[in-house]
């Protein structure tokens, strides 16, 4: 049974803010989530890409004005970002009156355009929360084979067989590149950033190199971080930061790049089913991905990602600084079910002092594995830190 992690925090987040924006990729499952709060709570459901809900929005301040005393959730809200100006004036009238909480829900595709029109119309009155497919935390842990294959879109991940799953993503894939972008502003080859994201793709995991990917694409450098920064802003490939700490090592300072499904992951590497994957170089980091994406979803709010990388190679998959923790959670990814620690990760964790040291591994028992550090399954540890919210 699927549940979403995010629904009590979003109905939490209704009841203290006057907005709350939901935002992610397209087919993560937003509109179905909006529906069940819909379900919850009395609410108007207006999809701004129908004709007919557009209709109702001719005179905005007068429909919304007329439903003032219900939930208003605004499905695509990118395509009417002007709209942002007018909910700032009925938030704050309706604070006068007393209604300074749960009035607007607004769903969008992560995009540069509509976070910068949000955050200057409506400041201080929305709070900013993220749903991106369907993680380990979310799943039966006999489905989780399924879920790191396909990835967790839900279209993809129910889908019949594995054929229809990637049948499923690489239309999705086409249709980010064909119409979803060219969207959102200057016109972009879509040709061009498929290479790239298919370049990411081979490199999952690893740290990123602008230079040497613009010389691949025969484009400059900032044309390279441009189009880097638009895939990171629309959800779909993650930068985890390098941790900076006071110490006199040297550390990396480059990000290491991820895509962020891994089911896309597989199909921009046209792998089509578990056995081609588990033979397939990727694997192992498309592995960590997933595992990464599915603790920090877990984690709770406010809580920071890093790695760990030192010049000579000691190296930390994973750091999680949780909000009320003096130290990080110090966190390996291991691929099979008989995990082996590295020396380069005790010398990471003699530098860091992490608060707790894990070891996520592909097995269900979990048992201490050296001194301070626990082999854990990925159910097991998304448990754990969802206990913490």
């Amino acid at each position: 049974m699927i549940k979403r992690h995010i629904l009590p925090s979003l109905l939490t987040a209704l009841d203290e803010m006057p907005a709350v924006a939901l935002l992610g990729p397209r087919q993560a499952g937003k509109t179905t989530l909006a529906l069940e709060v819909a379900r919850q709570r009395e609410a108007i459901y207006l999809d701004l890409e129908s004709d007919a809900d557009l209709a109702k929005l001719a005179d905005p301040e007068l429909y919304l004005k007329h439903h003032e005393d219900k939930l208003v959730i605004l499905d695509e809200v990118q395509r009417k970002p002007h709209i942002f100006r007018l909910l700032r004036g009925l938030i704050d009238e309706g604070r006068r009156r007393g209604r300074g909480t749960g009035r607007f829900l607004v769903l969008g595709s992560a995009s540069m355009d509509l976070l910068r029109q949000s955050s200057e119309s409506l400041a201080g009155r929305i709070r900013y929360m993220e749903l991106m497919p369907l993680h380990a935390g979310e799943i039966e842990p006999g489905e989780l084979p399924a879920l790191w294959l396909r990835g967790g879109f839900p279209m993809s991940l129910l889908a019949r067989n594995d054929t229809a799953s990637l049948r499923w993503r690489h239309d999705f894939i086409r249709t980010c590149l064909e119409r979803d972008i060219p969207q959102l502003g200057p016109r972009i080859p879509a040709e061009t950033l498929r290479r790239l994201w298919i370049m990411l793709a081979h490199q999952q995991g690893g740290l990123l190199n602008a230079a040497a990917l613009a010389r691949s694409l025969a484009v400059d450098g900032k044309t390279v971080a441009a189009y880097i920064d638009l895939l990171v802003d629309l959800l779909l490939v993650r930068r985890l930061l390098p941790w900076h700490s006071n110490t006199r090592k040297r550390l990396v300072k480059s990000p290491k790049i991820y895509v962020r499904d891994s089911g896309l992951t597989h199909a921009l590497l046209q792998i089509p089913d578990l056995e081609a994957l588990l033979a397939h170089p990727v694997g192992g980091t498309s592995w960590e991905g997933l595992v990464i994406e599915s603790l920090i979803a877990m984690a709770p709010p406010e809580s920071e990602p890093y790695f760990y990388r030192s010049a000579t190679g000691d190296e930390i998959d994973l750091l999680l600084k949780l909000p009320h923790g003096a130290r990080p959670w110090a966190i390996e990814v291991k691929r099979g079910q008989a995990p082996h620690l590295e020396h380069g990760f005790h010398l990471a964790c003699d530098v860091v002092k992490p608060e707790r040291c894990f070891v996520v591994y592909n097995g269900t028992e979990r048992f201490p594995l050296a001194k301070g550090v626990e082999a854990v399954s990925l159910p097991e540890l998304c448990h754990e830190l969802d206990a913490m919210h």
